[in-house]
């Protein structure tokens, strides 16, 4: 299904009123999105820590909408149905369990928790509640290339056997920690291979080859990510940060019958200057531009509904405890077990 044909399907007698918790960079383009793009939503409500940047968002895309003291006020108020959760990692938790305690469907972006324990907790209270309210923001999932991709494993290419990934970045800041690799970078993998093959992972190995000259002293740059499903795939993982050249997502899927590769993002092949090239993008928002118009659509549609949809509070707790048995991989050196509790009945 096209973006377009997505969006024309959402049709309600009513708005969806969603209030968006943080107005930073992502917080600000999902603003754009519901305002100007999706259909079957309205801002109702805006939050950031920065009173400043809140109003500044409302001035320019959500002039409707009331800025909020806090986000715990925008989860309680009756003029917001469903909560969208953009602000820093460490505060979601406390806002998808205040949206569930609500009962508002919330998107949450990743990550879900900046703690396997506190994805658990979300976890434990959706299940008692009874009802999915909570999609977190893994987009690949919705990438036209991945959805071509998956058609093709499911029935074309045999039983999967191994995967050959990479993720390259052109440059990362001095903040950007080796740990960082798994859990900033890593983990759209994680969560999208175990959708790509319905399986889960039983181990993970880290593999640090020669360091880039280009890598700053805080992270180790690239890594060889390692891991095993249990249907017994093997799955090897290039995260290589620095790579100079630009942002460069790679995915090959080797079947008992044949083998399926990602497709390249659509560009012009030029010849020119006695050259034959294909220009490469440079920034992560172009290459899922369209992947995020979708999963929010799909987030509005389930949420008029009063559910949700796409990957699950279950699916980011899961994408949790593979990144630290990740990172505990690279710290350790040695294949570390990754083991997962039994799925809940409503995550089934």
């Amino acid at each position: 299904m096209t973006i377009a044909q997505t969006i024309s399907a959402a049709t309600s007698a009513r708005s969806l009123r969603v209030g968006v918790i943080g107005t930073g960079m992502i917080g600000r383009d999902h603003t754009r999105r519901l305002a100007q793009v999706l259909a079957g939503a309205t801002v109702a409500g805006l939050y950031d820590y920065s009173a400043e940047a809140a109003a500044a968002v409302q001035a320019e895309l959500a002039p409707d909408a009331a800025v909020f003291a806090t986000g715990e006020a925008l989860i309680a108020s009756p003029e917001v149905d469903a909560v969208l959760v953009t602000s820093p990692g460490f505060t979601h938790e406390a806002y998808v369990l205040a949206a569930i305690a609500a009962g508002k469907p919330c998107f949450c972006e990743k990550p879900l928790a900046t703690t396997a324990e506190g994805a658990r907790r979300i976890v434990e209270a959706e299940a008692a509640h009874g009802t999915r309210l909570v999609q977190v923001g893994f987009m690949r999932r919705y990438d036209a290339g991945y959805r071509m991709l998956k058609e093709v494993v499911d029935s074309r290419i045999g039983q999967p056997l191994m995967v050959h990934a990479a993720h390259r970045n052109p440059s990362v800041p001095d903040q950007y920690v080796t740990p960082m690799a798994i859990h900033d970078t890593l983990i759209h993998e994680i969560d999208v291979f175990r959708w790509l093959l319905d399986d889960d992972y039983v181990s993970a190995q880290v593999i640090f080859p020669r360091k880039s000259s280009n890598a700053h002293d805080k992270v180790a740059d690239p890594q060889i990510v390692l891991l095993e499903t249990a249907k017994g795939i093997r799955i090897d993982v290039e995260v290589f940060v620095n790579c100079r050249y630009g942002y460069d997502i790679q995915c090959q899927v080797v079947g008992e019958d044949g083998l399926a590769n990602l497709p390249e993002p659509m560009s012009i092949t030029m010849r020119k200057d006695a050259a034959l090239s294909n220009p490469i993008l440079t920034d992560w928002k172009d290459r899922f531009v369209a992947s995020y118009d979708v999963e929010l659509q799909d987030w509005i549609q389930a949420a008029l509904a009063g559910t949700a949809s796409g990957p699950s509070a279950w699916d980011g707790y899961a994408a949790a405890i593979t990144s630290d048995a990740c990172v505990a991989a690279q710290e350790s050196g040695e294949i570390v077990r990754i083991d997962l509790p039994a799925r809940p009945a409503l995550y089934a």
